[in-house]
């Protein structure tokens, strides 16, 4: 069990010091297959600071085509947040009937009972295949996957190819409000990052593994499964929490490197969603009032910069 300890640390890491460590836990916790949790959180913690140390120490690319990168996938995770039990309902042709995220009508798919409303695809394909590309470094194909969110987004009403994407009577809930198609500012963000990045040399961008979808595959069954729909307070609160912790993260690995890659994926989320609350103002549901909603959008930025702007001083003090 202690060997799962070690998938927090990078690879070089554990090729050079794997053995060592294993070897220190068995002696320090004899008979132990699992060390108690302070221990657990201080390796994990140490694990993570090692792999972002790792990443900001790669000099394969600039750290801003780096961080680009990275509020890409950031934006095309949260363009896709609305739709998880969309697509995980097509993906398995289940017919949710009552449980239908919001839509106009209640049939999705010639194979749906009841009354429809044809449309081909679900909207969500189109953020999962722009995520799925930006991971691969394929930004030449995540590239028109983004500029297609537009245009369904601009386009939807009346079309039968993505149906009718605007969904009814949705309120923002918090930082964890899911925006939907018709909101232009999260497509046209995330089209703009990836024409950077097409423009900027796509074979200097890094490849990820497919194992990072496995929380996207997991989100997806979670609320197909249990119909926990984008509007309910149950999946809003979580994906508070999910945002928190990003944020946090960002924190953690700018004070750990002083490296301002990570400002610019808080940036773009902030933006975004702060465009979200000032035009729809008389949709946001008053979970929290609209001026601590607002500084918890903005207060990151100034923070993480004051944090990598420390970091770096005490770098060179040293």
């Amino acid at each position: 069990m202690n060997r799962l300890l070690l998938a927090a640390y990078p690879e070089p890491y554990r090729s050079r010091q794997g053995e060592e460590v294993l070897a220190c836990l068995a002696e320090a916790y004899p008979g132990r297959s699992w060390p108690p949790p302070r221990e657990v959180a201080a390796l994990v913690r140490a694990g993570v600071q090692a792999r972002v140390r790792a990443t900001v120490d790669d000099g394969t690319r600039p750290w801003w085509l780096d961080g680009i990168h990275l509020a890409a996938l950031v934006l095309a995770a949260l363009a896709l947040v609305p739709y998880l039990q969309d697509v995980w309902h097509w993906a398995w042709h289940i017919d949710p009937g009552q449980h239908a995220i919001a839509f106009r009508f209640s049939g999705w798919y010639p194979w749906a009972e009841g009354p429809t409303r044809i449309r081909l695809l679900p909207y969500g394909l189109l953020p999962l295949g722009c995520l799925i590309a930006l991971l691969r470094g394929r930004a030449w194909i995540a590239l028109p996957t983004a500029a297609a969110m537009i245009w369904a987004g601009a386009t939807s009403p009346g079309r039968i190819l993505f149906g009718d994407e605007g969904k009814a009577g949705l309120g923002y809930y918090g930082l964890g409000a899911p925006i939907t198609a018709r909101d232009l500012a999260l497509s046209g963000a995330l089209c703009a990052a990836c024409a950077v990045l097409a423009l900027c040399r796509p074979s200097r961008l890094r490849r990820r593994s497919y194992r990072w979808l496995a929380p996207v595959v997991l989100a997806m069954f979670v609320a197909g499964s249990l119909h926990i729909i984008s509007v309910s307070p149950a999946f809003q609160r979580g994906l508070f929490v999910l945002e928190v912790a990003a944020l946090i993260a960002a924190w953690v690995a700018t004070a750990a490197t002083g490296d301002h890659r990570w400002l610019i994926p808080v940036a773009a989320v902030a933006i975004v969603r702060t465009q979200a609350i000032v035009v729809r103002p008389d949709a946001f549901m008053q979970s929290f009032p609209d001026l601590v909603v607002l500084i918890l959008l903005i207060a990151p930025l100034p923070a993480l910069a004051i944090t990598a702007q420390r970091r770096q001083g005490r770098a060179l003090a040293e």
